[in-house]
């Protein structure tokens, strides 16, 4: 687990006792240990596919993927019509919130989509002043009492305890942007109510959530492939990266570590994890020899490859899908992100919960929101046939970690770094950068590595997935 922090950050104002005081005796399935990992060779490799790759880039204004949108039509109830529009609305919604995000500044408390086409975006605020700006950007204004780092600075004491300790009896908790809230799901009250003293948060800054839900991991190269560790376990690849030539994988972190050899889903020698970190995080990534070749694909499990062209966050409440070697392809929703979970191995915070279905085996695969790459899977409860919860770590992270490039089939999702943007140089926020532009910054010069429309915290300096230091 990582280190505890040397200090904790003030707690966010208290709300009025009509708001705080609530408590939702709701129960949740049974959720699944940490990282879905298969532990034994059993059933067949899946062979490579020879479909063409196809588009699902929506969000460029062309064709979706028509298996894409088949998977979201049974997993989410659509008709191919609304797939398609809410790929479309989605694609939307992470661009206005993107902007606003950074327009907004500290006044930010989150954004979500709501309706069967996700066709309203609602932006939170808690700045009334703000509300015409979130209008006229073209989405729904939402006045608050808490910012988005307010919420973060609880969730963050909640983390930290967890990093001392396990909390017995607590599952998760997260970051509620819908409701401005932290919530903790637990296995009592008792359990609940020791675990916020322990991380010095008082009761009324969260929401607490009865649940019996038991987290546990789900344990040229492709998303949503098999691969196998050390000969034993297989798990799932989850994006294709390059970092200075070499070649290889995202994937999670509890699948291996570093050192661990790998071998794909033809059972040949493959790799070697170069990085990987669990608990506390959920990511590592792969360098592989010379006979794979990174692509920007993800298997599609008999409904072609899926390309991918991105990694834009998306906002809650967007369609998500999934691909795993084990289960395929499945589909459903954003719930939250900024979400930590105590598996039997350890505590993992800054992942996303979203309600596909995943089983062992689906671990480190691909999560995709329409064709922008989200994250890796990590773990959850039930199975893809009674339905279940599941998180995945999100890529841009991962990729900020080890210093990585999301292969892309040229299109233009930013990486998305959470750092604070100093401002010397050439580089400005809102621009848009294709492969090759060079740009100023801090007195250094970068070459943009990946198209993009700059972002607050997506400076060269602080994002090695977007600009190499020329």
């Amino acid at each position: 687990m990582a280190p505890p922090a040397s200090s904790c950050p003030p707690p966010s104002p208290r709300r009025p006792a009509a708001t705080r005081r609530r408590l939702a005796a709701t129960a949740a399935a049974t959720v699944a240990t940490a990282g879905l990992v298969l532990p034994s060779l059993t059933g067949a490799a899946q062979a490579s596919s020879t479909h063409a790759p196809r588009p699902a880039a929506a969000s460029r204004g062309e064709a979706p993927d028509p298996d894409l949108l088949r998977a979201m039509s049974r997993d989410l109830g659509l008709t191919t019509g609304q797939a398609r529009a809410r790929l479309a609305n989605e694609a939307e919604a992470a661009a206005t919130t993107a902007k606003l995000r950074s327009a907004l500044g500290d006044s930010f408390a989150g954004a979500y989509v709501t309706g069967k086409t996700a066709a309203r975006t609602t932006v939170a605020t808690t700045d009334p002043a703000q509300a015409r700006r979130i209008t006229e950007a073209g989405a729904t204004a939402r006045v608050v009492e808490r910012d988005l780092r307010a919420l973060d600075r609880v969730r963050e004491a909640l983390d930290r305890a967890a990093d001392r300790a396990d909390p017995a009896g607590v599952r998760v908790w997260y970051a509620d942007v819908r409701g401005n809230d932290v919530v903790v799901e637990a296995a009592s009250s008792p359990a609940a109510r020791a675990f916020l003293r322990r991380a010095g948060v008082e009761r009324d800054q969260v929401t607490l959530r009865r649940t019996d839900a038991r987290p546990r991991t789900f344990a040229g190269l492709r998303g949503g492939d098999a691969y196998y560790m050390n000969g034993s376990g297989r798990c799932s690849l989850g994006f294709s990266v390059t970092r200075g030539g070499q070649g290889g994988f995202v994937t999670a972190g509890h699948c291996g570590t570093a050192g661990t050899t790998t071998s794909g889903y033809d059972q040949q020698a493959q790799g070697t994890f170069q990085g990987s970190t669990f608990p506390g995080r959920d990511h590592a990534w792969v360098a592989t020899n010379g006979n794979w070749t990174p692509r920007p694909l993800v298997n599609g499990y008999g409904r072609g490859d899926v390309t991918v062209n991105g990694s834009t966050q998306a906002p809650v409440g967007a369609s998500v899908c999934r691909s795993g070697s084990t289960t395929g392809w499945h589909c459903g929703v954003i719930q939250q992100h900024n979400t930590s979970v105590t598996y039997p191995q350890g505590t993992v915070s800054g992942v996303t919960r979203t309600n596909v279905c995943a089983e062992p085996g689906d671990s480190g695969g691909s999560f995709l929101s329409g064709d922008q790459a989200q994250g890796m899977t990590s773990g959850g409860s039930g199975n893809c046939g009674s339905g279940g919860t599941t998180y995945y770590y999100p890529v841009n992270p991962a990729l900020q970690a080890y210093g990585l490039t999301l292969v892309t089939g040229g299109g233009g999702g930013p990486t998305d770094p959470p750092t604070d943007p100093p401002a010397e140089g050439s580089w400005a926020v809102g621009t848009q950068y294709a492969v090759g532009d060079q740009v100023t910054y801090n007195g250094a010069t970068y070459r943009c590595v990946q198209a993009h429309t700059a972002q607050p915290g997506w400076n060269p300096e602080d994002a090695p997935s977007l600009w190499t230091r020329v």
